[in-house]
């Protein structure tokens, strides 16, 4: 049984979200020893629970800080390379327990506006209270945000598509056209073909197609619930919210683990 059979088997029988807990547990368990020497180390890291560090991302502290940094430089990069204006306004849509967007105060600079949302409520109390210098909002999957029209420079979402249905991607993404200014550049990371190798045969039948495929059957919005994303698709996606694809960069397996296509947008 390859692993999108096992995946859908776990999800029909309602497996899922007990697997996943386990598979916390394991790499709690498995990571304690660093983590602990971590906690000696930096007494002063502010880090959130741990399940909230595990399902952003994985369960190694000191992985968590460091690697996140470099994501937040990696991504203003990106839209650097296409727009030079400071200050910004930014969003993390789907910030979660702040992973990366504790990061950008330091290099956009005061005069920039954050702003972090996400669907889940106790990630968002928790950015609230740690968090500083940074507005944070409570979202529900129901795609309606709090902001004016054509509000941001720049809209980023670090594998949030991936944990939608298809009707929420359609939703989302034009809500978040709404919301970007004219010339506004979006970020986004997705499923893309270096994914084939976990579809089932059935789900690979429909990917090629070009149609997006779903493994639900658990929380939407978790990470758990997963999308794939063909190129096809997504272009239909964003071309018909008047956003033009600026990059689109496949991406390939490193060391056996397939890594997600980028998207850079712009509203014209």
């Amino acid at each position: 049984m390859n692993k999108g059979n096992l995946s859908i088997f776990l999800r029909k029988f309602g497996l899922m979200q007990l697997t996943d807990n386990i598979r916390f547990y394991y790499f709690k368990f498995k990571n304690r020893k660093k983590n602990n020497e971590f906690r000696i180390k930096n007494p002063d890291s502010v880090l959130p629970p741990d399940y909230y560090i595990y399902e952003a991302f994985q369960l190694n502290y000191e992985e968590y800080l460091t690697k996140s940094k470099n994501t937040a430089e990696w991504l203003l990069n990106y839209y650097r390379n296409h727009r030079n204006n400071n200050p910004v306004v930014v969003l993390d849509w789907g910030c979660g327990p702040g992973r990366i967007i504790r990061h950008l105060p330091a290099f956009l600079g005061k005069d920039s506006r954050i702003y972090g949302t996400d669907y889940n409520k106790k990630s968002i109390e928790w950015c609230k209270s740690h968090l500083k210098g940074i507005e944070f909002n409570h979202n529900s999957l129901v795609a309606k945000l709090p902001y004016e029209d054509v509000f941001f420079d720049f809209i980023f979402g670090i594998s949030i598509f991936t944990h939608l249905s298809e009707e929420k991607h359609l939703e989302w993404t034009k809500e978040l056209a709404r919301i970007l200014k004219k010339g506004g550049i979006m970020f986004f990371t997705t499923h893309g073909e270096a994914f084939q190798g976990k579809l089932s045969k059935k789900e690979l039948e429909k990917f090629v197609e070009g149609k997006l495929v779903i493994r639900g059957h658990v929380k939407e919005g978790h990470r758990t619930f997963t999308a794939y994303h063909p190129a096809k698709y997504m272009y239909r996606l964003f071309t018909s919210n008047k956003l033009t694809v600026l990059e689109h960069i496949e991406q390939k397996s490193n060391n056996g683990r397939p890594q997600q296509d980028i998207w850079l947008l712009e509203k014209k």
